[in-house]
């Protein structure tokens, strides 16, 4: 069963290849969805997958890459829409 998750990652995360990592990490889960930076600093992804994957990837934000600084991780589990056919960094 497909299920959606919205994460906003608050911390050191720009600047660092969070969107990058994010999108690594989605594409080797089979995730598909996106990751944006936010105005505020913090980075946004929202992604589909299975239950399990989208766990892998929630615990991935947590620490996110080398470089990153995770202060503050909110996470929240939504119905899939099935509108994603990849993971894309959004600009």
């Amino acid at each position: 069963m497909m299920e959606r998750l919205h994460i906003i990652i608050i911390g050191d995360v720009q600047g660092v290849f969070f969107r990058a990592g994010a999108q690594s990490e989605a594409r080797k889960l089979g995730i598909t969805g996106w990751a944006r930076n936010l105005p505020d600093g913090s980075v946004e992804v929202t992604a589909e997958g299975a239950h399990e994957s989208l766990e892998k990837l929630l615990v991935w934000c947590g620490h996110g890459p080398a470089g990153a600084s995770v202060s503050e991780i909110k996470s929240e589990w939504l119905a899939a829409t099935g509108e994603f056919a990849d993971f894309r960094i959004k600009y």
